[in-house]
């Protein structure tokens, strides 16, 4: 069964890269900034994944939209800019996506992230050129909307039974669901393990080299 995929679209954050602590410590600068309560840790990362439209709602639900463009920029601004966080990929990524592109998959990003932020992310850990495809929330609807995913099986000219979405969110189950495509969950990203499993991932595994020997 594993062998009759032929894509495998990643998320980025908190699948191949661990930026989770930047993106927490960028919200709350931004809302400090603005001079609203910062959400905290726990509600800030839960919305990792989203487009930072659908973001900023969840998180300021009581604001209007003028705020949230200027909470936005602002969090833009820290995150492009100011906040020197580090952000790392996750052991084994860059080997591991490597070793799949030699034996023949097609690779793609379906992300949360702007244009922009993924291009810079991509320039700064030297693996874009492994990817087949990438899509961006700013380009498209944000995740769990369909949307990304099939505008990468219509770039590639894939089925969705021939692809595979892998991601640390429900965000990204439901996205692969809408699709109607398979899913493979990670459990050392942002969502709970009971979480994803509620979302019927052909399995959850624990590191990126364990989603590489999936594969085998």
């Amino acid at each position: 069964m594993k062998t009759n995929y032929k894509l495998i679209v990643f998320d980025w954050d908190g699948t191949l890269m661990d930026s989770e602590c930047k993106i927490v410590n960028c919200i709350a600068a931004a809302a400090a900034d603005c001079g609203v309560p910062d959400p905290g840790p726990a509600a800030s990362r839960n919305i990792i994944g989203l487009g930072l439209t659908e973001a900023m709602r969840l998180l300021f639900p009581s604001l209007n939209q003028e705020k949230h463009d200027e909470i936005t920029e602002r969090y833009r601004q820290h995150f492009l800019q100011h906040d020197q966080t580090a952000a790392l990929l996750f052991p084994g990524v860059a080997e591991g996506l490597q070793s799949l592109s030699q034996r023949g998959y097609l690779l793609a990003v379906a992300t949360g992230k702007s244009r922009r932020g993924l291009q810079r992310v991509l320039d700064e850990t030297n693996i874009g050129h492994l990817f087949a495809a990438t899509r961006c929330a700013d380009e498209t609807f944000s995740k769990p909307h369909p949307k990304m995913l099939e505008d990468i099986l219509a770039f590639t000219g894939m089925t969705p039974d021939q692809a595979l979405m892998v991601g640390d969110t429900v965000y990204d189950m439901q996205m692969a669901q809408n699709a109607r495509m398979a899913r493979l969950a990670v459990s050392y990203g942002v969502h709970k393990r009971e979480q994803l499993l509620e979302h019927m991932p052909l399995a959850c595994v624990n590191s990126f080299p364990e989603v590489c020997a999936w594969f085998n």
